[in-house]
């Protein structure tokens, strides 16, 4: 890591203790100004933040240089501490942050956010910047780059679970490139720490492998010190700087109030006198008004992976074994360019005993550890990195839901596959049928969920996505399943079909109904069809793979029949079904339509037999089309 290790100069040192006055004045008057805001947190942060960032690879005027050194935001309630910091040292202009502080349409919001120069991860969600740093300093290792990861966390945060798991990877890792902050002042919003949760920061960091240094927050020549010694340990490091809850304010100072209470105009007042700083609560009140939004534009990250052809299953297999041959014809094709998948001891279930034995150095076990996967591998998916996520439905959607809103809030590119979703999952049962994945993500604003059909589906949907920027899911069931074959008994989804967003594939004709199926159904779908045929009755069959995007132009042709039918292994009430009613509404189409779904926790048992217990088999679906049609 390109640091210093000259000691600052007592002059220099004298220089970033007057910018951390300023800073403390900037944080105050920012916070009153919005009339919200986290005052006392950021105060005690600040004299570590300037020092650390006077001393790190960073470059003001180029700020997303590849082998720049990152500082993540855990505590991200303490934007003021971080704007102020980066504002005085050139990021942006400080009056910019201080103006526009939690106003609406600006960047500058009430937590960090990376469309702020110099921040590279959002976070409001504690607990979750370590993990973030994980990932990242994982892909700078990958790449070859020699930069340090310092992480600024709370005190109370580190009360997170999630904590632990991401302590874990990084020992397991030898992470030695990341340093962890924690802002000990011992106060939380409710009060002291040692009465609200009392834990054992120091032993708990020993206990997973780290270095643990302990400073005094507030003496610049001992934080940097401790920075020094940190960047040369052999292990990940934890500096524990014992710190004053709105320090440098006499009547701010260790109260718990100022966690997130901002001061009156009055109390800022006093509070500047006692800094000796000038007051121009007017000055920012007045270019607050004048305030006008202007667009952020994201740059659109390219991975140019080969992706290789096709591979045409012709006998019965299932999904996630067509992800996994996918997934490592994928890394044999691209040795040199950047690929990894994270894992959560799931390794033979999801397919990727082949993958990780072909590019162990792309594979990443995680154990047990699912919110720490999530995270990590988000923000390593934000490098250049295209980053895939395996694991069950229930694990990879349901528990971490939260990460992955983070994740996506975040403009990750992670590729979540999710096998074991649906009433597919075998005699495990209700608690890890993963009912609701479409429901669940459809709340993510940025998040493509693809659902395939059979293997040969899998196969051009894992091709189509390892090119691709941006969040994706692919949830599958368990079970081998039906190659889905055309009229003529051909393989349908072939060499010649080319997968795109949005499109819905039309697998029989008809002028009696419409039915609209996805995922694992799809083949059990073909088969009431057929019967249906068989008995005069002749539907369209629509293969749905994309439900949050239903292309009009065939939703029409579904429903000239008078009657759409949706089948799925899901949660009725949040499902394809839903996604169908929402676009028939919004196209004005005059139609029937009937959800067929999952529509209670199921029981334990063979997944053929839970499909008929609750009335999904191909049979009972049949009796109920019929029973529609004659109504």
């Amino acid at each position: 890591m390109d640091i210093c290790r000259l000691e600052l100069a007592e002059q220099e040192l004298d220089k970033i203790r007057k910018l951390c006055n300023e800073a403390r004045g900037a944080i105050l008057t920012m916070t009153t100004l919005a009339k919200s805001g986290h005052p006392g947190g950021s105060m005690s942060t600040i004299d570590f933040l300037l020092t650390l960032l006077h001393l790190i690879n960073i470059d003001p005027l180029h700020p997303e240089k590849e082998d720049r050194d990152m500082v993540i935001f855990s505590h991200g309630h303490v934007s003021p501490a971080a704007y102020s910091a980066l504002g005085l040292l050139g990021y942006f202009p400080l009056e910019d942050a201080i103006s526009q502080f939690r106003l609406s349409g600006s960047k500058f919001e009430g937590h960090v956010e990376p469309d702020v120069p110099g921040i590279e991860w959002a976070s409001g969600n504690l607990g979750q910047g370590l993990s973030a740093a994980c990932g990242f300093a994982l892909a700078q290792k990958m790449k070859g780059i020699d930069s340090h990861l310092f992480v600024l966390m709370g005190d109370g945060e580190q009360q997170k679970g999630q904590l632990s798991e991401a302590r874990r990877f990084a020992a397991k890792y030898d992470l030695s490139n990341i340093t962890a902050f924690c802002d000990y002042n011992k106060l939380q919003i409710s009060g002291a720490i040692e009465t609200i949760m009392p834990q054992n920061i120091i032993e708990n960091y020993l206990a997973d492998e780290w270095d643990v240094i302990e400073i005094d927050g507030h003496d610049l020549e001992d934080i940097q010190e401790s920075i020094f010694t940190a960047v040369e340990n052999d292990n990940p490091t934890l500096i524990l700087a014992n710190t004053v809850m709105g320090k440098g304010v006499s009547f701010m100072e260790n109260k718990e109030k100022y966690h997130g209470s901002p001061l009156s105009p009055d109390q800022l007042d006093a509070a500047l006198k006692e800094l000796g700083l000038k007051n121009e609560l007017n000055r920012y009140l007045k270019l607050r008004k004048e305030f006008q939004p202007q667009e952020i534009k994201h740059p659109v990250p390219e991975f140019n992976l080969n992706t290789g052809s096709p591979k045409i299953y012709t006998e019965r297999t299932d999904n996630r074994s067509a992800w996994g041959n996918a997934i490592t014809e994928i890394a044999r094709l691209n040795p040199e360019k950047p690929l990894a998948v994270f894992d959560c001891d799931l390794k033979g279930s999801v397919k990727l005993n082949d993958y990780a034995s072909l590019v162990p150095d792309k594979y990443f076990q995680c154990g047990i550890m699912e919110h720490h996967a999530a995270v990590a591998s988000g923000a390593m998916s934000k490098t250049g990195i295209q980053t895939f996520f395996a694991d069950f439905g229930v694990f990879g959607v349901d528990e971490t839901y939260n990460q992955h809103r983070l994740n996506d809030i975040n403009g990750t590119n992670l590729k979540l596959i999710t096998t074991h979703v649906g009433l597919d999952v075998g005699e495990d049962g209700k608690t890890h049928q993963c009912i609701d994945y479409l429901g669940v993500i459809r709340n993510l604003f940025n998040y493509r969920i693809i659902i395939p059909a059979d293997p040969n589906q899998t196969d051009h949907i894992i091709r189509y996505i390892a090119d691709k920027p941006g969040n994706f899911l692919i949830p599958m069931g368990r079970s081998k399943l039906d190659i889905i074959k055309d009229e003529e008994g051909k393989v349908f989804f072939a060499e010649n079909y080319k997968f795109t967003y949005g499109k819905m594939d039309k697998l029989r004709s008809g002028d009696d109904a419409a039915l609209l199926v996805m995922g694992t159904l799809t083949g059990r779908a073909v088969e009431v069809a057929e019967k249906l045929s068989r008995q005069n009755i002749h539907i369209q069959l629509w293969n749905v793979s994309t439900p949050q995007m239903i292309d009009p132009k065939v939703l029409r042709e579904a429903a000239s029949t008078g009657l759409i039918f949706t089948y799925e292994d899901h949660n009725v009430n949040t499902g394809l079904g839903c996604c169908v009613a929402n676009k028939l509404v919004a196209e004005q189409l005059n139609c029937r339509l009937v959800k067929f779904g999952v529509e209670n926790y199921a029981f334990s048992g063979d997944s053929e037999a839970i499909f008929k217990l609750y009335g999904l088999d191909s049979d009972s679906i049949v009796e109920k089309i019929k029973k529609a049609l004659n109504n």
